[in-house]
């Protein structure tokens, strides 16, 4: 990222600023309007902040929640925009496109599986006090 000097100081400028924030929004948005699997993604995060709050984790168990809730969209985000990108690339089928969206796609699945783990992890104790297990 280029540090703003007083030669691009008009690139930097809190209204370039503010125009990159809504193009990020516009993004998000996309994705949730847009990709089924978001819809999953939004469903998960919701059942585990409800779990959460219904729990009264504690600070570190909330850390790496949401840490593990922002990697899987995060995943998701950058294999949407692959996605896009490589179909705008090309229409026509090509074994190196396809490559490169089945491992954008793994790291999805890599994320998610990462973050069950973590949701096994902070839940499970929780699960077994209340329980009484």
């Amino acid at each position: 990222m280029k540090k703003c000097s007083s030669s691009s100081l008009k690139k930097c400028s809190l209204k370039s600023r503010q125009k990159s924030f809504a193009y990020a929004f516009q993004g998000i948005f996309h994705l949730l309007k847009n990709e089924p699997n978001a819809a999953l993604h939004s469903l998960a995060t919701v059942i585990v902040i409800t779990t959460g709050f219904f729990f009264d984790l504690s600070r570190v168990e909330w850390g790496l929640v949401v840490l593990a809730i922002a990697l899987v969209w995060t995943a998701e985000a950058l294999n949407t925009a692959l996605e896009y990108l490589a179909d705008t690339v090309s229409s026509n089928y090509h074994e190196g496109i396809g490559r490169a969206k089945d491992c954008a796609a793994g790291g999805v699945l890599l994320s998610s599986l990462g973050a069950m783990g973590i949701g096994l992890l902070v839940f499970i104790p929780h699960i077994r006090l209340y329980f009484d297990l």
